[in-house]
């Protein structure tokens, strides 16, 4: 039967790669890459480099295949997201279907962790479920841009007894939610961070991070946000996409470390 693993790499650095995903790493016989064009040709070079530095004696193949393009105009964003999985999906079948022979491992390597803000599990699960391709998979977790942010800024995730949320800067721009004392935000292409900007909040805030890229800035919100979004803007020119997340905290609150 053909296997599949589905391996976490973490958030940029080479080192973030668990002993767990070397040992993964070191079973695959086909390597798996989307290609997304020449703006992340950088993400695809990162993904040969873990390759080629962890891989030990050892024959494999990689297979590169063109990423599908996100349907922008749609006004449905979930609708959006479903239709581009449904594209990868076809993808990611011809590629299990004829790239990989019976009795081979194939891999997909994710960026950060596969269970959080990626499509790879859901997709591979629902190939699986259709029948039309016999394997089994596994999936190897990663470090992801979350806790390589906290590290990177010395700050908790959490505060004591209380809530950490996790969202998008679609939901955080209809505003900072009640009850909870540190919201971490992905996937803000609109700087959604600046309509909670009367709140008295702090910002950690990180791009490219655990890459020689690497840009991170800290303050309270009010004072850095301006910043962040010249920064953020300059960084999207000169490398032509940028990939950041940021947490914010309310200031003021409880002790932020468990203990």
């Amino acid at each position: 039967m053909k296997k599949l693993l589905i391996i976490g790499i973490g958030a940029g650095n080479p080192e973030y790669v668990t002993i767990q995903a070397v040992n993964a790493l070191n079973e695959v016989d086909v390597f798996f890459v989307m290609d997304k064009g020449t703006a992340k040709e950088k993400l695809i070079a990162l993904r040969k480099e873990i390759i080629e530095r962890y891989v030990k004696d050892r024959d494999y193949r990689i297979v590169e295949a063109t990423n599908p393009e996100r349907r922008l105009a749609e006004s449905d964003y979930v609708r959006t997201v479903e239709d581009l999985n449904r594209d990868k999906q076809q993808v990611f079948e011809r590629l299990i279907g004829e790239e990989l022979k019976d009795g081979e491992c194939g891999a997909f390597l994710v960026w950060g962790d596969p269970s959080l803000y990626d499509s790879t599990m859901r997709i591979v699960a629902a190939i699986a479920q259709s029948g039309r391709h016999a394997f089994e998979y596994d999936v190897i977790p990663g470090i992801s841009s979350v806790q390589a942010l906290a590290a990177k800024h010395r700050v908790a995730l959490n505060a004591i007894g209380r809530p950490l949320q996790i969202t998008n800067g679609r939901t955080l721009a209809e505003g900072f939610p009640e009850n909870v004392d540190s919201v971490v935000v992905m996937l803000d292409a609109q700087n959604a961070y600046k309509q909670v900007a009367g709140e008295d909040l702090d910002m950690y805030w990180g791009a490219y991070v655990g890459t020689p890229d690497e840009i991170l800035i800290a303050g309270k919100l009010h004072d850095v946000m301006d910043e962040i979004e010249r920064t953020r803007a300059d960084a999207r020119q000169r490398h032509g996409w940028i990939m950041d997340t940021y947490m914010l905290k309310r200031r003021g609150g409880s002790a932020s470390e468990e203990g």
